[in-house]
């Protein structure tokens, strides 16, 4: 049963591909960081090294929707940089392209300035250096305060530190890739991020995100 419900999927998306209805998304990758063995992380839930990530698809004629949007925070004062920089379109992660926030569990929200079907959501914390970030959740809805239409697309919170619900996803270690996430057709006028610190320090960093998908008529 399985492999029919796996073979009718791909049968469908092949068939959408080709209607030109998807197509896979399409990212730009800033250069790596850093080089050479980095230092060893133990975490019981990280993400084997080497996993290849499976494009993902969004409904043709899907843009960026994030570039220049306005951010919010739970830091409203970071420590280093500006709130703007997360939708600035530099995601380099170089000395003044990011911005750093308190510590313990914080978050940035982006307004879309109206409500959107998402296809996907990239996030690039501080990546010159390998760390893991904890308790990575996003989530989208048209509340601005988040307490009603929420849906999560990304949870690595393996023991709810942060209060949001035991996630099942992977954390993972941060590079020049960022990490790419499929939302789905998820509607929401808002795109919140949370984490809790990382493995270096106590502090959350965010270098951009860029939010991708077909803005509200």
């Amino acid at each position: 049963m399985r492999t029919r419900i796996l073979t009718v999927a791909f049968t469908s998306l092949a068939l959408a591909v080709a209607a030109g209805a998807a197509e896979v998304l399409k990212v730009d990758y800033p250069k790596p960081l850093f080089a050479g063995t980095p230092r060893p992380i133990s975490l019981s839930n990280l993400e084997p090294a080497g996993i290849k990530r499976p494009d993902i698809m969004v409904p043709a004629g899907t843009k960026l929707l994030s570039k220049g949007k306005k951010v919010t925070s739970s830091d409203s004062l970071p420590v280093i940089g500006e709130l703007s920089f997360i939708t600035d379109g530099d995601k380099t992660g170089i000395d003044g392209a990011y911005v750093e926030l308190g510590p313990a569990t914080q978050w940035v929200q982006i307004d879309l300035g109206a409500s959107a079907k998402i296809g996907a959501v990239a996030v690039w914390h501080f990546h010159s250096q390998a760390r893991v970030y904890h308790d990575v959740v996003i989530q989208i809805s048209d509340d601005a305060e988040f307490k009603k239409g929420v849906t999560t697309i990304f949870n690595n919170d393996d023991d709810n530190s942060s209060k949001l619900g035991k996630g099942k996803d992977l954390a993972y270690v941060e590079t020049n890739f960022g990490r790419v996430l499929d939302a789905k057709g998820a509607t929401g006028r808002y795109v919140r991020l949370y984490s809790n610190g990382n493995t270096s320090d106590e502090l959350n960093h965010y270098c951009e995100v860029e939010v991708f998908g077909v803005a509200g008529k």
